[in-house]
């Protein structure tokens, strides 16, 4: 008998107060020993049980951008060109940046609304530091950077320690970091960036040798292998079910398919763009600290429940405070990668629909609006369909409302789905 079919008995489970009952439970098996038993029959009772349960993962996210892809390169065949692609990639990593920060606050079950008039302020603190005062650009940079870190942890402050809510306090923020932007901007409202300078740069340099595109291709894929391998033999070390080798070789394959088919398209373009190698950097790291470090079991914890989180011990306040400040630097990051694109620092930064964007950005790619369920992963994914969606229509020559209800009418199916899945692992007992 295999170790899928064994159970255990004590001498109480003669005595069944419910036989229907009994006779309906299933016994819960961990998918690893189900795979490593079952070869490939075990992947597909595996799905039926992840469909049947409600856990559709990134599916959904992924057969819905295909079909966006599909419809607008029907509607124009310019759309799937190296350039067009290329340049969306670029386009997204500003809003992208954003919604990393977003991740972490949504899975808290919390939401920050300051985070577009904190990328406002972060590029206007660059633009007069560097352009008005002559700073170097470095400094200015980091300095920037930290204005976002501040106002975002003095924000979770304010939560975590006061008790004020977290949509009140950041709400408030958005009206005041909006009105701090205005004030360091001036009469004037505009300051051009240099376009040499190093924000510039951030989208408008690429790696025009095609080795860069290949060797990030590449370091992609030998980076997951190492991870996934390793990983499980330290879970075989420790005793535990762990993913069966041949499972590790063939996600990591399809992780090389679509890296490599991903240089290719750069390659035939400009090469490389170093905004994109920058925010594939942040993805790593970002999911490394969330999936591998306490720190992120921590806050996966607090999305859980935060009783049980101080309970165990957790500092629940300094937990929320960090996020919030984490929040607040991504914003800021994206604010400097979105001046860069536009190589200057307006009136008119963070505001429009970039906040509503990020955070749209964050749930469509996968991340749970009610906490304790998402990776940042999960930003690159939904900011891949709001900008194919903004680009889609642009090329149609579709003006922004119309833009507007079609995301608007994304993220309500997106969080309809979430709500749903939600109870369906609820009904299948695994929330």
């Amino acid at each position: 008998m295999s170790s899928i079919d064994k159970t255990s008995t004590s001498p109480g489970d003669h005595a069944v107060d419910n036989p229907e009952a009994a006779a309906g439970a299933a016994t819960v098996v961990d998918p690893r020993l189900l795979v490593r038993e079952q070869g490939f029959a075990g992947y597909i009772t595996e799905f039926k049980r992840k469909m049947k349960a409600g856990d559709l993962g990134s599916i959904p996210v992924v057969l819905g951008l295909a079909i966006i892809w599909i419809i607008f390169q029907s509607l124009n065949s310019n759309f799937l060109t190296a350039g067009n692609l290329s340049d969306i990639s670029v386009a997204m990593v500003g809003t992208g940046m954003i919604a990393v920060g977003i991740v972490f606050v949504l899975l808290l079950g919390e939401i920050d609304l300051s985070v577009g008039s904190l990328s406002g302020v972060a590029g206007a603190t660059f633009a007069v530091l560097n352009i008005t005062h002559g700073m170097n650009e470095v400094l200015a940079l980091v300095l920037a950077v930290l204005t976002g870190t501040v106002a975002g942890a003095l924000q979770g402050f304010f939560f975590a320690k006061i008790g004020v809510p977290a949509f009140a306090v950041t709400l408030a923020g958005l009206l005041f970091w909006n009105g701090f932007m205005l004030k360091i901007l001036g009469d004037n409202g505009t300051i051009n960036l240099n376009s040499d300078g190093l924000v510039a740069k951030l989208t408008s340099y690429y790696f025009s040798d095609v080795a860069a595109a290949y060797g990030l291709a590449l370091a992609v894929t030998v980076l997951y292998f190492l991870s996934a391998f390793f990983g499980n033999k330290r879970r075989e070390a420790a005793g535990v079910p762990s993913k069966p080798l041949s499972e590790t070789i063939l996600r990591t394959a399809l992780l090389g398919i679509v890296s490599f088919a991903v240089a290719i398209v750069f390659n035939q373009y400009k090469g490389l763009p170093l905004a994109v190698l920058v925010f594939v950097a942040v993805l790593f790291v970002t999911d490394f600290v969330l999936r591998r470090t306490s720190y992120g079991r921590k806050v996966f914890a607090l999305g859980g429940s935060v009783e049980a989180s101080r309970r165990a011990g957790i500092n629940v306040d300094m937990v929320r405070i960090s996020v919030f400040a984490i929040s607040g630097t991504f914003a800021a990051i994206g604010g400097l990668f979105i001046a860069s694109k536009i190589a200057s620092a307006n009136q008119g930064a963070g505001g429009g629909d970039l906040l509503m964007n990020a955070i749209a950005a964050a749930v469509i790619g996968g991340t749970s609006l009610f906490g304790g369920r998402g990776r940042t992963w999960n930003a690159l994914l939904g900011v891949l369909v709001i900008v194919s969606i903004q680009y889609g229509l642009a090329l149609e020559g579709i003006a922004s409302p119309v833009q507007y209800m079609i995301t608007g009418g994304v993220l309500l199916a997106t969080v309809v789905i979430d709500a749903v899945t939600r109870k369906t692992q609820k009904t299948a007992g695994r929330a």
